[in-house]
């Protein structure tokens, strides 16, 4: 069993997406429906997928809803609830632990213009996820936001935690230096996982050379029962798409003995999710 553990799908007829409005996002800046999600994951050899939250949107979460009761392919939904507004955080996580296949909540923090986004509020929010067992997935894209995830499981020391895309390392040229002590300071936490996804080298060219580094890196931080495969699409599309990360990434993974690969490939996200049958 395959699981991709990072899924987004949008409808821009129905929903407006700021993100997508940047012209580096200009390719991927239309609807991206399940079926078109299905075709690629048939050919890639993935069975089911974590769908998680593109827009700090009820409609968004909403959305993702209906693509999930559909199509039981969809084995989880990482949702969005307003985490600097906690009563209104309590009530949403209160209908949203009803709906079946919710697995967890994501905030798109790294568009705050903070990056110190722990504020009161927050802080309040996030220990509401503790409290009622949600995982948390992380946005880390800049140095600052990875930094504070030590805080977080300091001050929330049962909450669930996984760092979207290794939390960004540096590829290509770039010194790894500061990532490695920051991500090497986070996973101390043994309840921080992270999702192998989303990483593109700045060459168009890139193959799993590009990634060995920082994959291996993680291997070895982690280890396979802390890892998680995704794809990051349609965002991939942007790095070469679905079946070129999937094929990349898959020289990394098929290095490791049976169970290891078998954990990131679906064990690992199944466990920290919580996913169904």
């Amino acid at each position: 069993m395959v699981i991709d553990a990072r899924l987004h799908l949008w409808n821009t007829e129905r929903l407006h997406y700021g993100w997508l409005q940047r012209p580096e996002n200009a390719a991927i800046n239309r609807t991206f429906r399940f079926a078109d999600f299905r075709s690629r994951a048939a050919q890639a050899g993935v069975d089911r997928a974590v769908l998680v939250q593109a827009d700090d949107s009820a409609a968004d979460t909403e959305a993702m809803f209906e693509v999930a009761s559909a199509h039981p392919e969809i084995a989880g939904v990482v949702a969005w609830v307003p985490l600097d507004r906690p009563d209104e955080a309590a009530a949403r996580l209160d209908r949203l632990r009803a709906r079946p296949g919710f697995a967890g909540i994501r905030n798109l923090i790294h568009d705050q213009p903070d990056p110190d986004w722990l504020r009161p509020p927050v802080g309040e929010g996030l220990a509401l996820l503790e409290q009622r067992g949600i995982p948390f997935d992380v946005i880390s894209v800049l140095p600052r936001h990875l930094s504070h995830v030590p805080v977080l499981s300091e001050r929330y020391p049962a909450l669930r935690m996984v760092l979207d895309h290794l939390s960004h390392p540096p590829l290509g040229e770039q010194d790894p230096a500061q990532w490695r002590a920051l991500i090497t300071a986070a996973a101390r936490n043994p309840l921080v996982f992270a999702k192998v996804s989303g990483l593109y080298p700045p060459e168009e060219a890139w193959t799993a050379e590009d990634l060995r580094g920082a994959v291996e890196f993680a291997f070895e931080l982690f280890g396979p029962d802390r890892l998680m495969f995704g794809s990051d699409w349609p965002v991939a599309e942007l790095g070469g798409g679905y079946a070129k990360m999937r094929a990349e990434l898959s020289k990394l993974f098929d290095q490791l003995a049976p169970p290891g690969r078998d954990a990131i490939l679906g064990g690992t996200a199944t466990r920290f999710y919580a996913l169904g049958p």
